[in-house]
């Protein structure tokens, strides 16, 4: 028997549905023994200093991999708002060369403006949206994880963006290509989208250029019947997903080039109209978090 490919998807409620689109499009493109886990929920305590609070409900949950796989074999951590073109096989095999995880290489320069937004730390972030884990030798535990921002052994940015828990020397490999994490990029050697920028995602929004490519994902799944129409619908009823998403989904291929921009903009009408609004959860969630960090920061000024 295969070796089991085991994939945990980080990812919120919201997302749930995405998560199966990406995991349609690994087993797809591959002959290989795929286990996909959403991981929802995770019983994960908040730090005390809001300034480390997760910034999604999922942040924390790729140190939560190994102790949930037992402490054994190696796993691949993905986040949900992804699409996969080639056999995973050759992201699953790169050899760790004696690291306990294998994260990107460094971003080519002719896609670095990816990362390059108002805000952007300056200093160079790991990027580890795609991780390969050796879970035998990482024995991360998430409440040691917290317990040790508590203790401001280090904070969010140095646990997320620099991987501190880590030796940068002998436990971190950069050897995961761009193309197997392409930020918002799309050509013909791509083997997995990063859908980043959470505002044009294809799901909650008509104005992304690849979004095609989720689209064709989508409708695969609705002839072969991994997915229904009522799915996508209950998606759209809960505030998820966008509700001109239907009419992308029938129609779209209906209508003729030169009408193609008008009927965009119709779309996002639509959505204007019915109230629609993406992440609502994510932003109510931000908008706590600034004001904990705003009452934080005075209270610990004054005293």
């Amino acid at each position: 028997m295969s070796e089991q490919v085991r994939v945990y998807v980080g990812a919120d409620r919201s997302q749930l549905l995405a998560v199966k689109v990406l995991e349609h499009s690994i087993k797809r493109c591959t002959k290989l023994n795929v286990e996909v886990y959403p991981m929802l929920d995770l019983p994960v305590k908040k730090p005390q200093d809001p300034r480390n609070w997760q910034r999604t409900g999922f942040s924390f949950s790729r140190f939560c991999i190994p102790e949930l796989a037992g402490y054994t074999g190696k796993a691949l951590y993905l986040d949900a708002d992804m699409l996969v073109f080639q056999d995973i096989a050759s992201l699953w095999n790169i050899p760790f060369d004696e690291a306990k995880v294998v994260i990107q290489e460094d971003i080519p320069i002719e896609f670095q403006k990816t990362n390059q937004k108002v805000g952007a730390p300056t200093k160079r972030i790991k990027q580890c949206s795609v991780m390969l884990l050796d879970c035998d030798r990482l024995d991360w535990k998430i409440e040691n994880i917290i317990d040790e921002l508590d203790q401001e052994k280090y904070d969010y940015e140095q646990l997320m963006y620099e991987l501190c828990i880590l030796n940068e020397n002998s436990d971190i490999k950069y050897g995961i290509p761009f193309k197997w994490n392409s930020l918002e990029h799309y050509e013909q050697q791509t083997c997995l989208i990063h859908y980043t920028d959470m505002a044009t995602q294809p799901w909650v929004s008509c104005q992304n250029q690849y979004g095609y490519l989720w689209f064709n994902e989508l409708k695969l799944m609705l002839q072969n019947g991994s997915i229904t129409w009522q799915e996508i619908i209950q998606e759209i009823d809960l505030g998820h997903f966008r509700p001109s998403l239907i009419r992308e989904l029938k129609y779209k291929k209906l209508i003729p080039k030169f009408l193609q921009s008008y009927f965009q903009e119709s779309n996002e009408l639509l959505d204007k109209k019915s109230g629609f609004k993406p992440h609502q959860e994510v932003y109510k969630i931000k908008k706590i978090r600034e004001k904990a960090v705003k009452e934080y920061e005075a209270l610990n000024k004054v005293n």
